[in-house]
């Protein structure tokens, strides 16, 4: 009997709705991730991706491999009975919500924040929780009535009943002050936001969650010595760099906290995985074990995307957080609410929402997905600093280079980050002097 020609595929999204598609057997990543831009209405994703779930962890799928790399021999015994998963999730986490052009594309951003919130180990960061809780309140209840003060304790408690403190809160918070104390504490807070916008509430949260120990950052679990079968270390990749961390009694014990320019080298040979830090650090070299190759493979080509995104980003989130400065001061409030809309155009010609080489989750990477067995050959693969032949990415008036080629190594000295930054600095002084906008 001849075995079906299309697969049923169901994609899970951070909101837990979920969109359906039927693909051809010989589908690539692409032809599902074009199924899902007409579902939901939208031109690209940015800053999502799709993944599978391999071993316990999210790897992103590459947009130009075949669906059936990812599912191995069930794709191909499949029918469209039994639907195949994919999950859209955050592929790379950004400063400011406002890079994220699309709306619905932020919702969902926003929606996979708040799950993450409520996973959160980050029991040293308490009053954080209270702040994301009021954020999310305002985002969906909207304004909390003003009442005069009741004598009637009944009626106060009714008052606070408006939520549920397990749908905002971590279970170990809840745990360790009440329901009742959160309920009586967090609508003053709420209140605080009276007249703050769905929309600013949301961009609210989203920076606020940026300031969680494990808020916005994408975790992979690693080991410490080859043989040891349990993984302790978890390296998260953030908009910003590195952070390493250790697992202890359930608890993130912060062992290094690297920024991109802190890192010199990332190498990978099998599942050896390396980190050199930049010789100032005085750091040793970095030594963990990935699941397999394959493993290794992904989490180095996600650090290098994030990378890039991170430089192509540079100058408009100094962008952003000057007009948000400008708003914290009470100065040219209206000024900076139109800045807003000419932001978005900004952005687009910087090319940080139309770019797909760079930006967008439909990166062409050259990264290719290869079997298990292709996966375990004993080759070794880097990403480093270096600026021979690049190509030559303009941004805000800075040069910015990156070498696209994944054979070769990606080499950018620290001295190279050094001159940048020195560069940024002068043209926002002489855009000052000049007496020119920062829009």
């Amino acid at each position: 009997m001849r075995t079906s020609q299309k697969r049923q595929v169901s994609i899970l999204l951070p909101n837990k709705q979920h969109l359906d598609c039927n693909v051809r057997v010989r589908a690539r990543g692409q032809e599902v991730l074009n199924r899902v831009l007409k579902q939901l209405g939208v031109s690209e994703l940015q800053v999502l991706g799709l993944a599978v779930l391999k071993d316990n962890e999210y790897l992103f799928v590459d947009l130009d491999q075949k669906l059936s790399k990812y599912f191995g021999k069930t794709w191909k015994r499949g029918s469209l009975m039994v639907p195949f998963i994919l999950f859209l999730r955050v592929q790379y986490y950004v400063e400011s919500g406002l890079l994220i052009m699309s709306s619905k594309v932020q919702q969902l951003y926003y929606a996979e924040l708040r799950q993450k919130v409520l996973l959160s180990k980050s029991r040293h960061q308490e009053a954080v929780f209270f702040q994301l809780a009021a954020s999310a309140l305002q985002a969906e209840v909207g304004d909390l009535e003003e009442r005069e003060e009741e004598e009637d304790e009944e009626e106060n408690r009714k008052y606070r009943l408006y939520f549920l403190p397990e749908d905002y809160f971590p279970s170990w918070l809840i745990k360790r002050r009440g329901q009742d104390f959160l309920l009586q504490h967090c609508p003053g807070l709420h209140a605080e936001l009276r007249g703050v916008t769905r929309g600013q509430a949301i961009l609210q949260f989203i920076k606020e969650a940026g300031n969680l120990q494990d808020g916005a950052v994408t975790f992979y679990r690693m080991r410490q010595e080859k043989k040891e079968l349990r993984s302790v270390i978890l390296l998260g990749v953030a908009s910003k760099g590195v952070h390493i961390y250790q697992e202890v009694e359930g608890k993130l014990c912060l062992l290094y906290d690297l920024t991109w320019t802190h890192v010199d080298r990332l190498t990978f040979q099998g599942s050896r995985f390396e980190i050199s830090a930049v010789g100032s650090l005085c750091l040793p070299q970095l030594v963990f074990y990935t699941a397999s190759a394959c493993h290794s493979k992904h989490i180095l080509t996600h650090l290098r995307d994030s990378h890039r995104l991170h430089i192509n980003t540079k100058a408009a989130v100094c962008c952003i957080q000057q007009l948000e400065n400008m708003q914290a001061s009470h100065l040219y409030k209206e000024a900076y609410i139109c800045d807003t809309t000419r932001l978005a155009q900004r952005l687009q010609t910087n090319s940080l929402s139309s770019s797909k080489s760079d930006c967008s989750v439909a990166i062409q990477t050259t990264t290719a997905w290869s079997k298990e067995e292709e996966c375990e050959e004993e080759q070794v693969r880097e990403f480093e600093l270096c600026v021979d032949e690049p190509e030559e990415i303009f941004v805000d008036e800075v040069l910015w280079t990156a070498e696209q080629s994944v054979d070769e190594p990606l080499i950018f000295p620290s001295s190279y980050w050094t001159a940048v930054a020195m560069e940024m600095k002068q043209v926002l002084r002489r855009r000052t002097d000049e007496g020119v906008s920062v829009d």
